[in-house]
């Protein structure tokens, strides 16, 4: 990939990439220092990327920046700091039930739903096969679904 080409890419990529950074890590600070590290690792590896997979790519290695930072928060944060609060969303309950899912769950959720990628696009980014993530898809579909009807007592 060259300049131009990585360029017009992360800037195009850019918002998703901070979206899910900020689905996993639930920080801002740390979904920006993310994406940032994740962005330069991108640069200096740029020749691996494949032609027509870059979002895939770039989406991988955010990712693996994120469980990255999450270790380290592990190590390094006292248990009584309280995490950030996130903005008020426009559904409460349907944040809050997304926000509820196991990680494993939640990631391909807004990866598919919230950030637009195909199943596929999910998978690469992932490192999945693509019939885990039509699994993890269904189950965190079946989730939500069971937890909004409890909330509204359906």
């Amino acid at each position: 990939m060259d300049e131009t080409t990585y360029i017009a890419v992360s800037e195009q990529y850019m918002p998703s990439l901070y979206r899910a950074a900020y689905s996993i890590v639930q920080n801002r600070h740390d979904a920006e220092d993310a994406v940032q590290q994740a962005l330069l690792n991108a640069w200096k590896g740029r020749e691996k990327a494949r032609d027509g997979a870059e979002r895939a790519w770039m989406m991988r290695i955010v990712i693996n920046e994120c469980y990255t930072i999450l270790r380290k928060r592990q190590r390094s944060i006292p248990a009584d700091q309280v995490p950030e609060t996130p903005a008020q969303q426009a559904d409460p309950a349907l944040y809050e039930a997304i926000s509820a899912l196991p990680e494993n769950l939640r990631t391909p959720f807004l990866l598919k739903y919230m950030e637009g990628m195909t199943e596929k696009e999910v998978a690469a980014a992932l490192r999945l096969p693509l019939p885990s993530v039509k699994n993890r898809l269904f189950r965190a579909r079946k989730k939500l679904q069971k937890e909004l009807q409890e909330e509204v007592g359906v």
